[in-house]
């Protein structure tokens, strides 16, 4: 799958602030080794088999240190890789590959680790007719990695933040009155310019959603009998979003109740880096 483009200018604010923290004032060891350029080709591979992104934010990292350094992609973000695969080259002073390898990899092995996360639950669910949703749940300034990372595997994007859909939670609930109070008061004031979801745990609350009319309901935290009762109110009349507590072991089971999307908090919060290293070649 082809991921969307990430903003340029949103990348170089990510890979300055990380190359300010791990190179501060100077890199002791390689500024004590190499006090003139010595040029080098060092190679990107992969040690088990999964999905590849980041490959543009590393090559930033490098082209950041070494504007005329070489970075040769060998394949592709969103496409999938196996043990031993050469996934990058990378060619320039060996200062800056120095200096940057560890940022490079960081980026690399974490994207790449929720992106391969991402690819296990899309095939998990497939022919059931459900998509796979990230969350917020992202470590704070790297939302938009995260959120690549995904749709690299796969997956779709939940809303970027607070600011581009509604999605009335059970605080905003208890808060406002009601789901109808909440649903009315924000036509109100938003114009029905945005989509609007309501978060869920009742069959009475799915039944004050469908009447406020709202464009997605999202299960939160039902059992599978619940989500398959639940979808069978709901009829047709708005999408329905599965959430909470969802692992590989009960997507598929949860897609089979006929929900629209399946929101997973673990694509991005709890995905395990992708093995990987990067070799200076002789």
């Amino acid at each position: 799958m082809n991921p969307p483009e990430l903003d340029p200018a949103e990348v170089d604010a990510i890979v300055e602030l990380a190359l300010r923290e791990d190179i501060g004032s100077g890199d002791v060891t390689t500024d004590s080794l190499f006090p003139e350029a010595v040029p080098v080709t060092a190679v990107a591979r992969v040690k088990e088999n999964g999905v590849i992104s980041g490959l543009g934010v590393a090559g930033a990292v490098f082209r950041k240190l070494d504007a005329g350094c070489v970075w040769e992609e060998m394949t592709r973000d969103g496409r999938k890789v196996a043990r031993g695969d050469v996934v990058v080259r990378v060619s320039g002073d060996v200062r800056s590959f120095l200096r940057g390898e560890r940022t490079a990899l960081n980026i690399l092995q974490k994207m790449s680790g929720m992106s391969t996360l991402t690819s296990f639950f899309v095939e998990a669910v497939a022919g059931t007719g459900a998509k796979i949703m990230d969350t917020r749940k992202t470590l704070p300034g790297l939302r938009a990695l995260s959120k690549y990372a995904v749709a690299a595997g796969g997956g779709r994007n939940h809303r970027a933040g607070l600011y581009d859909a509604v999605l009335v939670k059970d605080n905003h609930i208890k808060a406002a009155g009601g789901i109808a109070a909440a649903v009315k008061i924000i036509r109100k004031k938003t114009g029905g310019g945005f989509t609007i979801e309501v978060e869920t745990r009742t069959m009475g609350q799915v039944e004050e959603a469908v009447s406020s009319g709202v464009d997605i309901i999202m299960l939160d935290n039902m059992s599978v009998d619940g989500m398959r009762e639940a979808v069978s109110l709901i009829d047709g009349r708005a999408a329905v979003e599965a959430s909470g507590g969802v692992t590989l072991a009960t997507v598929r089971e949860i897609a089979l109740t006929g929900v629209d999307f399946i929101s997973v908090g673990a694509l991005t919060h709890s995905a395990p880096a992708l093995d990987m290293s990067f070799d200076v070649l002789e």
